[in-house]
């Protein structure tokens, strides 16, 4: 056993992977519709990974791709998406369990705050994106979930929760 010590008090959330059918559709989807940027690409022999994040988690918007890169480790809030080539042309393949459905119920989603929750839902609903749940629906009336093109849920909440929702 070693030696050394480690601080949790030191320990950050760094990142999550999700299993992607078609990077073609999933980025633009990241980008355009959540407003991340793509900063890595890493490709392996048969996947690539890659790593989208909000760009002010980076502290200076003139950074490069490479001092990004190099920041990495040090943030919180990242997204890596893995595409397993092929699978976007397989006219067989069912996708991947999202984790809300049977079989492997068990993960549930990913939430981004946004600065009006009901001008975000407009938006959203003008980009054409498909909604789990809308703030107007069901009890909890301060959020949405929207689906992603792999069917992963994304809560939607205003980052200011004292603006009450129309």
């Amino acid at each position: 056993m070693s030696s050394t010590t480690s601080n949790p008090a030191t320990y950050k959330f760094n990142h999550t992977m999700f299993r992607i059918k078609d990077p073609k559709v999933s980025i633009p989807f990241y980008e355009k519709v959540l407003g991340m940027e793509k900063f890595r690409e890493s490709a392996g022999s048969d996947f690539t990974n890659y790593f989208l994040a909000f760009p002010a988690g980076f502290g200076d918007a003139n950074l490069s791709t490479e001092e990004k890169t190099a920041k990495m480790f040090d943030r919180e809030g990242i997204l890596e998406l893995c595409h397993n080539h092929g699978t976007e042309d397989d006219a067989s393949f069912k996708g991947y369990a999202s984790g809300n459905e049977e079989p492997g119920r068990g993960f549930g989603h990913i939430a981004v705050t946004v600065d009006d929750l009901d001008a975000a839902c407009k938006r959203f609903d003008d980009m054409g994106v498909k909604f789990k749940k809308r703030p107007e629906e069901g009890r909890m009336r301060h959020i949405a979930f929207i689906y992603d093109p792999d069917g992963y849920w994304i809560e939607i909440l205003a980052n200011n929760r004292d603006v009450p929702h129309k």
